[in-house]
């Protein structure tokens, strides 16, 4: 290796970290150290390279054409090294790790933690470090390597996943509406109806979306929230209806019907195409064999 490379490596992390957080605080935390630490290891980067990699902008930072350059063509090869040295450490004991692991915006009250806590009593040394998002957003974390494993409603194609089992979608109306009193409903019934959805870049609205355009109309989304418990409190004061799986914890004046035209989603457990260690391995079968000894439990009916 050159002088440099040899002077730029230890570098590159403060720069990455600062390149990915936009703000040099943000990036001191993350990586845990002072923030006048990380602004010298990036000043004394920019010396090396003779150039500047980042400007101010606001109250953080954008990167310059010299620095966005430096990160396309570092940034990989820094992932790859972490994943290297996590590799390693964590094949030294197979009893130990650390596995991040996230899940849907649908699941977590009861089931997650559930099986979450019979795994951490298997494996008490595995730590875990979880995140919960919409589908979208979890696919590419796996991607990137941010997560090792993830449930996903749907799974997406390009990633290797365990079909776990299937989330019926419902209609969620207040006890009072008018269809309250019934066990299924056509969605070309719904054209005049309110509708409280998840963002436009949910699976979720866009399954509405799709099957109420199939009926001949578009619905009127008269409150938008990613918080699905919200949702169905805002069902409840009779704000508007809404598409929903099943919760899992009762929900006092809400009443499901099932709606003609919206499939059942496939609930998949994506894993990262790379070298998973022993411990992402073992929470991978503890899932498989959890929801298939329960008989998926994640099935709604």
């Amino acid at each position: 290796m050159s002088d440099e490379t040899v002077s730029v490596v230890p570098l590159l992390t403060a720069f990455d970290a600062a390149a990915r957080e936009g703000h040099i605080t943000h990036a001191a935390d993350r990586l845990g150290v002072p923030q006048s630490s990380l602004s010298r290891r990036i000043k004394s980067l920019e010396q090396i390279l003779g150039v500047p990699l980042f400007q101010q902008v606001g109250r953080g930072v954008s990167l310059t054409t010299a620095g966005r350059e430096l990160h396309e063509r570092t940034e990989s090869a820094i992932r790859e090294l972490d994943e290297a040295i996590t590799t390693v450490r964590n094949h030294a004991d197979p009893d130990s790790g650390v596995v991040r692991f996230g899940f849907p915006l649908t699941l977590g009250p009861v089931s997650v933690p559930s099986m979450l806590a019979e795994f951490h009593r298997h494996a008490p040394r595995i730590r875990l470090h979880l995140v919960q998002a919409h589908g979208q957003a979890l696919a590419q974390m796996v991607r990137e390597g941010r997560l090792d494993l993830a449930v996903m409603i749907p799974p997406p194609d390009d990633l290797p996943a365990t079909v776990l089992g299937h989330q019926r979608l419902l209609l969620h109306v207040a006890d009072s509406h008018r269809l309250a009193h019934r066990k299924h409903v056509d969605l070309g019934e719904l054209s005049d109806e309110h509708f409280i959805a998840s963002p436009p870049s949910y699976h979720i609205r866009k399954e509405l979306e799709k099957g109420c355009a199939e009926a001949g109309f578009d619905p009127y989304i008269a409150f938008e929230i990613s918080e699905f418990d919200t949702i169905r409190a805002l069902v409840a004061q009779g704000l508007g209806i809404a598409l929903l799986p099943a919760s899992e914890t009762e929900t006092a004046g809400v009443t499901t019907l099932r709606a003609a035209g919206i499939a059942d989603r496939a609930i998949g457990l994506a894993i990262g195409t790379r070298h998973p260690s022993p411990a992402v391995h073992r929470l991978h079968a503890h899932i498989i064999a959890w929801t298939d000894r329960l008989r998926t439990p994640w099935d709604s009916e």
